[in-house]
């Protein structure tokens, strides 16, 4: 009998499992080879001492990075800059814009001058300058540290989050919240490690609002448990939570179980580590169908806790009501929570907008502070406040005193933290008279990472995962730092 009439006889059945044992074998030879490959190699990874250690003692325990994306404008909300008056409609001077790069939407355009209409006011012991769009914010003064010399590398939306959310403009890295997941591990079994709040934002709109998109909360490159989880505003918090008709809790855990049990059998015979993240996470949502609806439950909320929110706390979605989850989540050890409120992006009728916008998050990104003090968790919570650029000085589409639009712009913008281990009541850098440029103490976006990675006791040249041939961090490689004026 020739060759080919032997496979036709051959029962398939066999054959497939013949297949499977020559594939096993494989597998099985390979991982152990590599475990000895690996295992006479030197030790890298993140450099701390244990699974949820530090390098040093931390200052902070959790954060909650407040997200404006779209980049509100620093020369409208933070940057006072009493005399550009004087500059309305004039162009922007060559020796400042200094043939720095700029937009599409602006290259071959005129660059004339467009002053913030709004009032500016000292608050706080300091006397520091805020506009009189956050009323709330302001009386807050004296808990901030406002970063007023931020600048990234980026001019346009997509790359510009992404570098402060990743550490770099090119997609696929590790976010912020899933280095800190890695490194730090969990404190809290029954939530996970990072949790990521989308809002609704102003009514009237932006009409040019970009996407949000998963990879600035994924894990890039780590184990994906390390993935932030996003809430959803309506229907069950966290996608399919909820037990499908006809199966109860019971039925559920059993089905649970088996799985586990069949996962972890795969697991020992392939060794690959995301069959255990797979357990981890299915067991992690399994009590999450518990803590969950707890934590989204504010029936329990005081009043005047509601209240301090403002109005729209009441409302599933709302910047408001996820500033009021963002503190339930860190109360029950949630180590890093996100929250983007999108619509900033104002090349247009910025005034209007802006008022819009500032409404949204003033009162409750004060109340968060003010909510997180009362019960003694702002000293071990860093909440951090940002978009991913700035605005331009000059205009942009019909320009009048009191209504102008901004462009893109990297080379300063405004930041603030608060909490954590970091000085209050204090600016930190300078910007020229045109708020163009920083001209004192400069803040690049790794910067600000590699302080928010100090504060919770990483040193983030030491924070570190093989990829692609080269140990992987969030700041890169290009001589991040800590800024040491701002922490205590």
């Amino acid at each position: 009998m020739n060759f080919k009439n032997s496979l036709i006889d051959l029962d398939p059945i066999q054959e497939y499992q013949n297949l499977q044992s020559r594939r096993s074998f494989l597998r099985a030879s390979a991982m152990g080879l590599g475990a000895t490959v690996f295992g006479s190699m030197p030790t890298r990874g993140s450099g701390l001492s244990s699974p949820g250690g530090t390098h040093f003692t931390p200052k902070a325990k959790r954060v909650i990075f407040l997200f404006m994306a779209g980049a509100p404008s620093q020369l409208d909300l933070f940057d006072y800059k009493p005399d550009l008056h004087k500059q309305f409609n004039k162009p922007l001077p060559k020796s400042v814009s200094n043939g720095q790069r700029v937009t599409a939407m602006t290259k071959g355009r005129d660059q004339m001058v467009a002053p913030s209409m709004f009032k500016f006011s000292p608050q706080g012991q300091n006397g520091i300058h805020m506009c009189e769009l956050l009323p709330h914010l302001s009386r807050k003064a004296d808990d901030l540290c406002i970063i007023k010399s931020t600048h990234t590398d980026a001019i346009n939306h997509d790359p510009a989050k992404t570098i402060f959310c990743t550490g770099s403009q090119i997609p696929g890295k590790a976010s912020l919240g899933s280095w800190l997941s890695y490194g730090l591990g969990s404190m809290n079994k029954n939530l996970p490690d990072f949790m990521v709040l989308n809002s609704a934002f102003w009514t009237g709109g932006s009409g040019n609002v970009q996407a949000l998109y998963s990879r600035l909360w994924g894990s890039g490159f780590l184990p994906s448990r390390h993935q932030g989880v996003s809430l959803q505003p309506e229907g069950d918090p966290v996608l399919f939570l909820s037990n499908p008709a006809g199966v109860n809790r019971e039925s559920r855990k059993k089905m649970l179980d088996l799985v586990t049990e069949l996962n972890q059998e795969h697991a020992n015979t392939l060794g690959d580590p995301e069959i255990q993240t797979t357990i981890a996470q299915q067991e992690m949502a399994f009590r999450m169908q518990a803590s969950v609806p707890e934590l989204t439950d504010l029936a329990g909320e005081p009043k005047h806790v509601l209240d301090l929110y403002g109005p729209e706390v009441e409302k599933s979605g709302s910047f408001a009501r996820n500033c009021l989850l963002a503190r339930r989540m860190v109360e029950r050890d949630v180590r890093f929570v996100q929250l983007f409120h999108r619509g900033w992006d104002h090349h247009v009728s910025l005034p209007k907008k802006m008022r819009g916008q500032c409404h949204d998050v003033d009162q409750p990104a004060a109340a968060l502070i003010e909510d997180l003090k009362n019960r003694g968790l702002l000293d071990e919570t860093l909440i951090v406040f940002g978009g991913e650029f700035g605005r331009t000085t000059f205009g942009q589409g019909k320009l009048a005193r009191d209504n102008y639009g901004r462009d893109h712009h990297p080379r300063c913008f405004t930041t603030w933290m608060a909490g954590g281990g970091i000085k209050s009541g204090i600016t930190y850098g300078q910007t020229d008279d045109f708020s163009y440029n920083v001209v004192e103490n400069p803040v690049h976006v790794n910067d600000f990472n590699a302080t928010i990675l100090n504060q919770l006791g990483i040193d983030h040249q030491r924070l570190t995962f093989p990829f692609l041939g080269l140990d992987q961090r969030l700041t890169g490689v290009e001589g991040a730092k800590v800024i040491k004026d701002i922490v205590t």
